[in-house]
């Protein structure tokens, strides 16, 4: 049946809790329509499991469709004379006739085989409504000199809820046949298969760790904690820099991209400037200390290194958002903006502390903000199937133990974030702590000390603490802390020379 404007008809707009100027889209006689198929059929029920009985607009009918399902999961006979029992006393369905009006319905009642179509036409009408509130609500808030939000915050938002509305609004959410998982599983095991099986996700090219993670899944909300001087931000800017390399290649070299273990990087840099976060990156690629490369000591071959450094990274797919204190919205909103510009692929955020909860103020207990943001990220994760990685602090309690590998209960505000995490890995420099507990000079503590610093100069551990999908365990990395950058072990005996 067609909606056109002629068929919309005007009800009373106290049904939406206000006045409305101009009437909201709906259509009574699909209502009708739709009840009296199910009355008449109640195996129509099962046609239009997507409905809601919020979906209707007269209220009357919301109260008819939520008494018809109840009826019929109780595996109960739905028809005018049962449905009468309980809805004698509805002082609506009186007001149109009593169980008259049921029995007109039913009478009038065309094929079930409509039924689909009529409850699609219902779903549909109940979008527009919600755009146009959407919209009202958002012409309100801009009116508002006065209002505490930006123009900017009040765009973003916007886009939040327009974005709420059309996952909320996908009419054909919900069970998938097995069939259809089982397809997508095979297709899934096949993608590994054509890497070897060793890699099914973003693959980070630190290969300990990727044996691990399978590489950093699709839709999984991925926690990199760590102390402060433990290279957490070196770490994820590693990793997201190989897997964009790694994208860009196989985009040039004409290979399957979508197979190739790369993606397309949005960086969330809450903590350093876009440009700090590159020359960060040009250090660890041009393999010159950060610090020559800020102070301008650099020899004339150095910066040839650098230029040519500069020249062999600058298209990867990797972009960096610097702006300060986002909101999980402002985030999400961003990250949609570059999937749809660019096929966005894996998202870093660094790091979670520094964002802020959706709402309009700051929540007042800081763990249940932590709790709203890690939630926000799951499912920013799921809804656009890419891994999000989120750097974390670690509390002060890992430096009040002897041994300072970080543990699960050290993350802070550790209750939302190991709940809400798929993976959640530490990473760990033994040398760190190691330097400074230099005994004295000259003595046998002193050369046990040195014995020691010899293994583990260099060394980093990844230690893998929580994996929803995957074993536990620890990947052992090089680090090279002058230009920050993070690499495979060649093996157990051997270390790349430091610079």
């Amino acid at each position: 049946m067609s909606t056109n404007q002629s068929e919309n008809q005007v009800i009373a707009p106290e049904a939406f809790g206000g006045q409305q100027a101009t009437p909201l889209p709906h259509n009574l006689e699909v209502e009708q329509a739709l009840l009296g198929a199910i009355l008449a059929n109640n195996d129509a029920m099962n046609r239009v499991s997507f409905l809601e009985a919020s979906y209707f607009f007269d209220p009357l009918h919301q109260r008819i469709f939520d008494t018809l399902r109840t009826l019929t999961e109780r595996g109960q006979l739905a028809i005018p004379a049962t449905l009468k029992t309980y809805m004698e006393a509805d002082e609506g369905l009186q007001a149109v006739g009593g169980a008259q009006y049921l029995a007109r319905l039913s009478a009038a009642a065309t094929s079930a085989a409509h039924a689909e179509d009529y409850g699609r036409t219902i779903h549909d009408l109940k979008l527009r409504r919600e755009l146009i509130l959407i919209g009202e609500e958002s012409a309100t808030l801009a009116s508002r000199p006065e209002t505490d939000m930006s123009a900017m915050d009040q765009i973003e938002n916007t886009e939040m809820a327009l974005f709420g509305l059309a996952e909320n609004g996908e009419s054909d959410q919900g069970f998938k046949p097995f069939k259809t998982s089982i397809s997508e599983a095979v297709e899934n095991i096949e993608a590994a298969l054509k890497r070897d099986g060793r890699i099914t996700g973003v693959a980070t090219d630190l290969n300990q760790l990727d044996e691990l993670l399978g590489g950093l899944q699709k839709s999984d909300l991925i926690i990199l904690a760590g102390r402060p001087s433990m290279g957490k931000t070196a770490l994820a800017t590693n990793m997201a820099f190989n897997a964009a390399r790694r994208h860009l290649h196989a985009q040039r070299g004409g290979e399957d991209v979508e197979n190739s273990g790369g993606a397309v990087v949005g960086f969330f840099s809450l903590e350093m400037s876009a440009d700090q976060l590159a020359a960060r990156m040009l250090s660890e690629q041009a393999n010159i200390p950060s610090e020559k490369l800020r102070r301008g000591l650099l020899t004339n071959p150095q910066f040839q290194d650098l230029a040519h450094a500069a020249q062999e990274i600058e298209d990867i797919p990797f972009f960096i958002d610097d702006t300060p204190a986002l909101s999980i919205a402002a985030i999400l909103s961003r990250a949609r903006r570059l999937k749809r510009q660019h096929g966005l692929s894996m998202v870093v955020i660094d790091y979670l502390q520094l964002a802020r909860a959706s709402g309009h103020e700051r929540v007042e207990n800081r763990v249940q903000e932590i709790s709203e943001i890690t939630r926000g990220l799951k499912g920013m994760a799921k809804s656009l199937n890419v891994p999000v990685l989120a750097l974390s602090q670690l509390s002060r309690a890992v430096e009040q133990r002897e041994d300072k590998r970080p543990m699960l209960s050290d993350l802070r505000e550790s209750g939302s974030i190991e709940q809400d995490a798929d993976v959640v890995m530490f990473v760990y420099r033994e040398e760190y702590y190691h330097e400074r507990r230099e005994p004295e000079m000259n003595t046998a503590e002193h050369a046990e000390w040195q014995a020691k610093g010899e293994q583990v100069r260099g060394v980093a551990e990844v230690i893998i603490g929580k994996q929803r999908h995957g074993p536990t365990g620890t990947a052992r990395l090089h680090f090279a802390k002058e230009v920050t950058k993070f690499g495979n072990l060649v093996d157990g005996d051997y270390l790349p020379e430091q610079i």
